[in-house]
């Protein structure tokens, strides 16, 4: 199921950096973790981007690694400001998710 795009857009950063915060990755990966929790329809034009902006941000470090696969890919992990943005992301996130919630079942 496609998510609307631009309610997408307000909650990727936060998506993102919850799957950083995992562990060291690259973008395919981050991607296929997206479409594997419903999340799906976000191409590499969209995720780039947020890529970038979170690195430029100092939220995330890039460095760039061999591939067992191929060529060399940039390998993306969260940094100490990171996980705080991602704490309030998740704070955040669940004041919004609970004020919609009793909106929507106030009939």
């Amino acid at each position: 199921m496609a998510v609307d795009t631009q309610l997408l857009k307000g909650i990727l950063e936060g998506c993102v950096l919850g799957i950083i915060v995992r562990g060291e990755t690259y973008g395919y990966e981050i991607l296929s973790e997206l479409e594997k929790t419903g999340l799906a329809g976000i191409g590499e034009g969209t995720l780039y981007p947020v890529l970038t902006r979170l690195d430029k941000q100092g939220y995330i470090t890039c460095r760039r690694g061999k591939s067992p696969l191929g060529p060399i890919r940039k390998y993306y992990s969260i940094t100490p400001e990171g996980r705080e943005k991602l704490q309030s992301f998740q704070a955040d996130f669940q004041t919004i998710v609970a004020s919609v919630e009793q909106i929507l079942e106030s009939k």
